[in-house]
């Protein structure tokens, strides 16, 4: 079983423009910009390029790419790109199967999924962070809910039922909880927001949590699952009682009420993107541009963060395909960063993109 080799590239910008911060699985076609200085990721020296550019994945990254690849039209007419949601498990698949020329995940590759690559280079391109809220429907709080990650665990697990358990209390002084059931909303598809949800609970829960990791989790049978973040969203808002893992964009532009949750210096932490750049400020990557921004240290950072990668093939079928994903990623690398935080992202840290700028040459043919 040969192990697919893998390499990074990341971040300096994305677009602007303004879609709604809806994150849902539909797909999003337009043109690009790029630069044919790809290091730059200034759009305004781009030499002109051309081409289709299909794509597919995470739906993290759905709004970011829709108003990106509207941005990038305006400067390179001549290259479309199409972005189909689906989550992370599909880009993952879309791209080994070589169904389109770059896939969106949340997750890096894994061991399992590594021989469907077949020994192919695959490059890692950062492009965006962010929090994975944790969304609730409970109204007459006298302000929003505190969660531990052990409350958690036992909350998506189905072991605590209802709002006003001892141990939500415990988390919440002076907050009178009502008697509501809880109903517990959760993703149908192959998710990295599922991968990394309970990567948190792993870390902040240890053995209270027993549902383990990866991008697809058993749940309870109690469990309501819906597709994409969106459909997780749409639990959540529509059922009294509700709480879901929902990125923070998608929450809202979805107008959903999320806890602050305890991280791993004890303090309670809404999510931003401030508090998702505050934890990607620890963070070093791995020579492959891998990394992850959960539960880590500072009193500032949210807990539970995505990191969301765009993968490319190191050798692509053409020239002409080559320079267009040049173009495009060091586009969505570049100038288009300076818009992530107004859709509800974080930006790439500098020292990771500046890592990611420098691996863009790699892309040929």
């Amino acid at each position: 079983m040969q192990r697919v080799r893998i390499q990074g590239l990341t971040a300096a910008g994305v677009a602007l423009a303004a879609l709604s911060l809806a994150a849902c699985s539909s797909s999003g076609s337009s043109s690009p910009s790029g630069s044919s200085s790809p290091s730059s990721g200034s759009s305004s020296a781009a030499a002109k390029v051309s081409g289709t550019l299909n794509a597919s994945g995470s739906t993290f990254q759905l709004t970011f790419q829709q108003t990106a690849i509207a941005s990038f039209k305006q400067t390179q007419p001549n290259v479309t790109v199409n972005y189909g949601g689906g989550g992370s498990g599909k880009g993952v698949t879309d791209l080994a199967s070589g169904v389109v020329q770059y896939a969106g995940s949340d997750s890096p590759i894994s061991a399992a999924q590594q021989p469907l690559f077949k020994g192919k280079t695959v490059l890692y391109f950062p492009v965006v962070i962010g929090p994975i809220s944790l969304s609730y429907n409970l109204s007459g709080l006298s302000k929003p809910l505190q969660l531990a990650g052990p409350v958690v665990a036992q909350i998506f697990e189905g072991k605590i039922t209802n709002w006003n358990n001892a141990a939500i209390k415990a988390d919440n002084p002076g907050v009178t909880l009502p008697s509501t059931a809880i109903t517990v909303a959760v993703r149908s598809d192959s998710s990295g927001t599922t991968n990394n949800f309970s990567k948190f609970l792993s870390k902040s829960a240890g053995s209270a949590w027993t549902l383990g990791t990866g991008s697809i989790i058993k749940w309870p049978s109690t469990a309501r699952a819906g597709n994409g973040n969106a459909g997780v969203a749409q639990i959540v808002k529509s059922t009294s009682g509700a709480i879901g893992y929902v990125d923070y964009a998608t929450a809202k532009a979805s107008s959903l009420t999320f806890a602050s949750v305890k991280n791993s210096a004890g303090s309670y932490v809404a999510p931003s993107p401030t508090s998702a750049s505050a934890a990607a400020s620890h963070i070093t990557p791995g020579a492959d541009l891998t990394f992850s921004a959960i539960w880590a240290p500072g009193a500032d950072s949210y807990p539970i963060t995505y990191q969301s990668w765009d993968l490319v093939y190191e050798s692509q079928s053409s020239s002409s395909t080559a320079k267009a994903l040049q173009a495009w990623i060091g586009y969505l690398i570049g100038d288009g960063q300076k818009l992530l935080p107004s859709l509800g992202y974080a930006s790439v840290p500098s020292n990771i993109d500046s890592m990611a700028q420098a691996q863009i040459s790699k892309i040929g043919s």
